[in-house]
């Protein structure tokens, strides 16, 4: 995973914020802000239908960095595999870090939540606030990996349910 400083990163290239996953740099602009010109990332969350701005100075130290490679892709949906790591603190602790795990932008650390939070049909149901959480995960983890291979996100979504569903047939 190679962190770009600010000027690497391109209009029409992909990226990941971490607090909002994948999106699409627009085009670079200057503006003034306070009194200060500033040269401004634009970047596109199509499917939140929202765009950011970000000083290109600060791309690096927010986090923001380029798609993930096809390898950490695969160690991503390797993770998927692997048993469950579900701790017995409260769940409000468990919580807090799945939400850290899914705003830290990196690719395993979300596939590890996907992976604890996933319940096969014959298992008990999911609270709201698992579901919720499961859901924005899988979510994240299905827009990287569809960016990664160049897919639909539906295509990549099939394939991290047909990971998912394998381990539990496995199990």
């Amino acid at each position: 995973m190679s962190k770009k400083t600010g000027n690497e990163f391109r209009p029409d290239d992909f990226i990941v914020y971490p607090a909002h996953g994948v999106g699409k740099i627009v085009s670079i602009e200057e503006q003034e802000v306070a009194g200060i010109q500033m040269e401004l990332f634009v970047i596109a969350f199509e499917k939140d239908k929202m765009t950011l701005r970000v000083p290109t100075a600060k791309a690096t130290s927010v986090g923001m960095r380029s798609l993930s490679s096809p390898d950490v892709v695969e160690k991503a949906l390797t993770t998927l595999k692997g048993r469950a790591r579900v701790k017995k603190a409260m769940w409000s602790r468990r919580a807090q870090e799945y939400e850290q795990k899914i705003n830290s932008g990196d690719l395993i650390s979300i596939a590890e939540v996907v992976r604890d939070l996933h319940r096969n049909d014959d298992q008990r149901e999911q609270s709201y606030s698992e579901r919720q959480l499961y859901e924005a995960a899988l979510e994240r983890l299905t827009r990287e990996v569809a960016a990664v291979d160049g897919a639909e996100e539906g295509a990549s979504q099939s394939k991290i349910e047909g990971v998912l569903a394998a381990r539990a047939a496995a199990a």
